[in-house]
C-alpha cells in the first residue's frame, strides 16, 4: 500500500510529492500497454544495427570461427538478458524510470550522478549513430547515382555537403518521432524492429546463392593459435556485456510499462538469447560469404549492398540501414536523457522537453568531428561507458540486498530531511565511496595500454568491484532503512 493509499483509509493527510522531484513523466507510469511483442520490437530495434553487424562480423575477421562467434555471443546474452530482468523487475513493480529507481541507493538528489553520466554517454552516441547512418545511406545514394559525387566537394564544419544532407534528414525524422513521447517510439520500434530482419535475410540469401550454398562454419580467414581463440573467445562475451551495459543500466524506463514481471521476461527472453544471437549468426554467415564470394571479408553491410549494384536494392538498403540507425538511438540514446535531464529540473523539463534537449547537444557537439578524434571515443566516451558498471552494481546491491525489495515509491518524491531516501543532504554517501574507486579502476582498465589484455572485462570488474564495496559498506544495516512492505505491481 502506498503512502497515498494509506492516508486515505485513516483519514491522514494525502501524500503530496515535491515538485522538485516530479513531474507527469517521473511519476509510476499509469498506462501499462507495453506487451511481450513491445518488448522482442524494441530489442530488434536496439540489436538490429550497423555497429552489432560489424562487431560481429570482426570476430570472424579476427580469428573466430563461425561457431566460436554464436557460442561466445550467446553466453554473453544469456548474462545480459538474466540483469535485464533484474532491472526490469525493478521498473516494471515500482513503474518508474531509471533516475527515479537511482534514488533507492544514491538519494533524491544524489540521483542525478548516475543520471547525468548515464545521459552525456547518450547523447554523444546519438549525435554518432545518427552521423553512421548518414554515412551508410551516403554510400549507397552515391553507388546509385555518382552524380551526387560532386556534393562532397565542399564542406562545412567538417561535413560535405551530402553529408549534411543526409545527416539532418535522419537528424529531422528521429526528432519527429521522439517529439511524440513513448508511445510513439513504441509504435516505431514495432515497425522498424522486424523490417530489418527482412532485409538482412534477403542479404543472406543472395549472398549464399553467389556462393554456391557452401561457406565454411569452421574456417576463420585470419587463423590463430587455440590460445589466442579461447582469449578472443572470453573477450567477445566481455565486449558484448559492456556494449549493453549502457542500456541494462536503464531499462527500466522500458519495462515500467509491462503489465506483470512475466511478461518482462518472455520479451525479453525472445529479444535477447534468441533473436540477438540469431542476428548474430547471420552477420557472420554473411560475413563468412563475402570470403567466398568476393575473396575477401566485407564487414560493412553497406559496402556489400553496394556490390548488389542494382538501384533499387541500394535505395531499399539505404532506406533499411537509416530505419535500423534510428531504432537504436531512439531505443538506446534517446529515451534515456530525456528522462535523466527531466530529472534534474521536472518543473520545468519534461520528457518531451528532455528528448528535444538531447537531440539539439547531439547536433551541436558535431559527432562526425567527435567519431574522427580517437581521444575523445576511446578516452571521454570509453572512461564514462567505465563507470556505468560499477553503477549498476551499486544500484542492484542496494535494491535487491540490502533494501530486499521493500521500497516505498512515495518516499522516492519526498526531499525532507529524514525520509528514507535523503541520507544525508539528499545523497547516500555509501554508494559514492563504492561507486567511485570502483569506477575509478574499471576507467583504468578500460583506457590504460598496459591492461588492454583484461580491457574487455572492464565492465564486469566495475560491476563486481562496485557491487562488492557496497556490500562490505552495509552490511550493518541491510534491510534496516526498508520500512515498508513491497507494493503489488500494478495489474492492468
Amino acid at each position: 500500500m502506498s503512502l497515498a493509499d494509506h492516508a486515505e483509509a485513516t483519514s491522514t493527510p494525502e501524500f503530496v510529492p515535491d515538485p522538485r522531484l516530479t513531474n507527469e513523466d517521473l511519476a509510476p507510469a499509469g498506462k501499462r500497454n507495453w506487451k511481450v511483442f513491445d518488448l522482442f520490437a524494441m530489442w530488434m530495434s536496439d540489436v538490429h544495427n550497423l555497429g552489432n553487424y560489424t562487431f560481429a562480423a570482426g570476430l570472424l575477421v579476427l580469428g573466430m570461427n563461425v561457431w566460436q562467434v554464436f557460442t561466445s555471443l550467446l553466453v554473453g546474452f544469456v548474462i545480459i538478458y538474466i540483469g535485464m530482468n533484474w532491472m526490469g523487475k525493478i521498473g516494471q513493480r515500482h513503474g518508474v524510470p531509471f533516475p527515479v529507481v537511482s534514488r533507492i541507493s544514491f538519494g533524491v538528489w544524489g540521483a542525478n550522478i548516475p543520471a547525468l553520466i548515464r545521459a552525456v554517454i547518450a547523447i554523444m552516441w546519438y549525435g554518432i549513430q545518427t552521423y553512421l547512418a548518414s554515412v551508410a545511406v551516403n554510400i549507397m545514394l552515391l553507388a546509385a547515382w555518382p552524380g551526387l559525387e560532386s556534393w562532397t566537394h565542399n564542406s562545412f564544419l567538417g561535413l560535405h555537403g551530402l553529408g549534411w544532407m543526409t545527416f539532418v534528414a535522419l537528424w529531422l525524422i528521429q526528432a519527429a518521432i521522439i517529439s511524440q513521447g513513448m508511445e510513439s517510439v513504441r509504435k516505431f520500434q514495432d515497425f522498424c524492429g522486424p523490417a530489418i530482419w527482412l532485409v538482412m535475410i534477403a542479404l543472406a540469401v543472395w549472398i549464399l546463392a553467389k556462393a554456391g550454398w557452401t561457406i565454411s562454419l569452421t574456417s576463420t580467414p585470419n587463423p590463430v593459435s587455440v590460445g589466442e581463440q579461447w582469449r578472443q573467445w572470453f573477450g567477445a562475451i566481455g565486449l558484448i556485456l559492456a556494449t549493453y551495459g549502457t542500456l541494462m543500466l536503464n531499462f527500466c524506463d522500458f519495462s515500467r510499462f509491462s503489465p506483470d514481471y512475466k511478461t518482462v521476461r518472455r520479451g525479453n527472453f525472445w529479444g535477447l538469447p534468441i533473436n540477438s544471437t540469431a542476428f548474430v549468426v547471420v552477420s557472420v554467415i554473411v560475413t563468412a560469404g563475402s570470403i567466398e564470394v568476393f575473396g575477401k571479408a566485407i564487414t560493412e553491410p553497406a559496402y556489400l549492398v553496394a556490390e548488389i549494384g542494382n538501384t533499387w536494392v541500394l535505395v531499399l538498403g539505404a532506406l533499411t540501414f537509416a530505419i535500423a540507425t534510428m531504432g537504436v538511438n531512439i531505443v538506446a540514446n534517446f529515451v534515456s536523457p530525456a528522462y535523466d535531464l527531466a530529472n534534474v529540473w521536472p518543473q520545468k523539463i519534461t520528457f518531451k522537453v528532455g528528448g528535444m534537449i538531447s537531440t539539439v547537444a547531439a547536433l551541436v557537439v558535431t559527432p562526425w568531428n567527435l567519431f574522427s578524434n580517437p581521444t575523445v571515443v576511446n578516452y571521454f566516451l570509453g572512461g564514462l561507458g567505465a563507470f556505468l558498471g560499477p553503477l549498476f552494481g551499486v544500484i542492484m546491491v542496494d535494491y535487491y540486498w540490502v533494501k530486499r525489495g521493500r521500497v516505498n515509491v512515495d518516499e522516492l518524491f519526498d526531499a525532507r530531511p529524514g525520509s528514507p531516501y535523503y541520507y544525508r543532504k539528499g545523497v547516500n554517501p555509501k554508494a559514492l565511496w563504492a561507486f567511485l574507486p570502483a569506477a575509478g579502476v574499471a576507467a583504468v582498465l578500460a583506457l590504460v595500454k598496459t591492461f588492454s589484455d583484461v580491457a574487455p572485462y572492464s565492465w564486469f570488474i566495475g560491476t563486481a568491484l562496485g557491487a562488492g564495496l557496497y556490500v562490505l559498506l552495509c552490511r550493518s544495516e541491510r534491510a534496516e532503512d526498508a520500512v515498508v512492505t513491497p507494493e503489488k505491481p500494478v495489474e492492468v
